[in-house]
């Protein structure tokens, strides 16, 4: 699995996160939450080996993250950023095959399965034959779920940890495609066994699709567990400086839902 220990990460010598120490374990989701500038997306990088971290361990399957190599790494974790940039004029499918990169011993009929399977997890089967710059931001994001999607579902070995790591994945999405990327990941979680990192900002989203919630305020974790144990007034009100109540939610059993109520001047 991944495991983090007393982890700090720091940009341009600045220290951005202090002494965080979790695991994600096989099919689990885990939800990070924080307001903006709480160290979100320096976490994500840092658990993706792409910002090295400033002190602490980081291991992958008990091997430090470092010591792997690009090539292995990206067989083993696939990254969505908060916005994939992508200038060149390809077809949808071709950049969704993308995905298949880190495989060059893909059968081509396998790479076929993998990429219509994506699609069809993405909602972007549709999407396919059309050009990637003509998408509106919504379905552009789709597509590069599938791609992700794709890089994961690739990496087949029995019993390998694989990881999904998606910043602010559903940003760019209308409700109905919001609850269709989560409920994707939740059935690779269960399916497959693919643990996933989720940054979100809407903490109601989280509290009903992820495992256990990461909720970081200036770097530090604030509180880290169950959604219900996680998403207090207290808790809540320290991360966004906005008070909040948190009731049962009245469909999902067991679930919290947030409510920020702010003073608004007429």
């Amino acid at each position: 699995m991944l495991r983090a220990e007393s982890l700090s990460c720091a940009r341009a010598a600045r220290v951005v996160l202090h002494d965080l120490s979790f695991t994600l374990a096989p099919g689990e989701r885990l939800g990070v939450l924080g307001a903006n500038g709480a160290g979100k997306t320096s976490l994500l990088a840092t658990l993706a080996g792409e910002l090295p971290a400033h002190a602490g361990q980081l291991h992958l399957d008990g091997r430090p993250l470092a010591d792997y190599p690009v090539a292995e790494l990206a067989r083993r974790r696939a990254v969505l950023p908060q916005s994939p940039s992508l200038s060149f004029d390809l077809s949808v499918r071709e950049v969704v095959a993308m995905g298949t990169y880190p495989f060059g011993g893909l059968a081509p009929e396998e790479s076929a399965r993998l990429i219509a399977r994506a699609l069809d997890l993405a909602d972007a089967a549709v999407l396919a034959e059309r050009r990637y710059l003509a998408l509106s931001g919504g379905e552009q994001q789709r597509v590069q779920f599938a791609r992700v999607l794709v890089q994961t579902l690739a990496a087949h070995r029995h019993g390998e940890y694989r990881v999904l790591m998606l910043d602010e994945p559903t940003a760019s999405l209308d409700p109905r495609h919001q609850v269709q990327l989560l409920q994707g990941v939740a059935r690779l979680a269960r399916e497959e066994g693919i643990a996933a990192l989720l940054v979100l900002h809407d903490v109601n989203l989280a509290a009903q699709w992820c495992d256990r919630l990461l909720l970081l305020a200036q770097g530090r974790v604030v509180a880290l567990g169950a959604p219900a144990d996680v998403l207090t007034p207290a808790n809540l009100e320290r991360v966004y400086e906005l008070p909040a109540q948190v009731i049962p939610h009245p469909v999902l059993a067991g679930a919290p839902l947030v409510l920020f109520a702010a003073q608004v001047p007429c």
